[in-house]
């Protein structure tokens, strides 16, 4: 991280500082950094899916905390990324749950429909991969989440489905 003051209102634009203000104004006075994890998500919204050093500690500035604080919380979290990903990240749950109800075999079909492996991103940039431990819908395993939208009980015909959404711009 730079040892450099960085003004949060170079990196952050209008939209993303009306945002975390909103989320700040929900803490009590001088609370400001309690929104530490609004305000990263704030911010890698407005930068593709993922963050910067300098966002983070742009961030940082901007609640009046220390930055390394605020990257204690972008590289604890796996919602955080701390590099590029594709324009549809798909995070596969592999915990025990959705293990023993077939996260193995979502992870092979999405692996082979794709042409990309756990981790990684299509050439197009289109998708990105992700092994996460736990989205916290056990019940209703093997999971996945898409962006902002949570899919359960995944079978190959409904991974299918989601994949052919996504692809004729269809929401989810």
């Amino acid at each position: 991280m730079s040892t450099k003051q960085i003004n949060p209102s170079n990196l952050l634009n209008t939209d993303s500082l009306a945002e975390l203000d909103s989320w700040i104004a929900k803490y009590p006075e001088g609370r400001q950094m309690s929104a530490v994890m609004a305000g990263l998500r704030i911010a890698q919204d407005q930068n593709g899916g993922w963050i910067s050093d300098e966002l983070i500690e742009a961030v940082a500035v901007y609640l009046d905390m220390e930055p390394i604080e605020a990257y204690e919380v972008a590289t604890f979290y796996s919602m955080y990324e701390r590099s590029p990903v594709g324009r549809h990240k798909i995070s596969i749950c592999t915990n025990i749950s959705c293990m023993l109800r077939g996260s193995d075999e979502v992870v092979s079909h999405l692996e082979n429909r794709l042409g990309i492996k756990l981790g990684e991103t299509t050439e197009d940039g289109r998708y990105t991969l992700k092994e996460v431990e736990c989205l916290g819908a056990c019940v209703n395993a093997p999971m996945m989440q898409v962006g902002r939208s949570y899919h359960e009980n995944l079978t190959p015909e409904l991974l299918d489905s989601i994949i052919e959404t996504i692809e004729s711009g269809g929401s989810l």
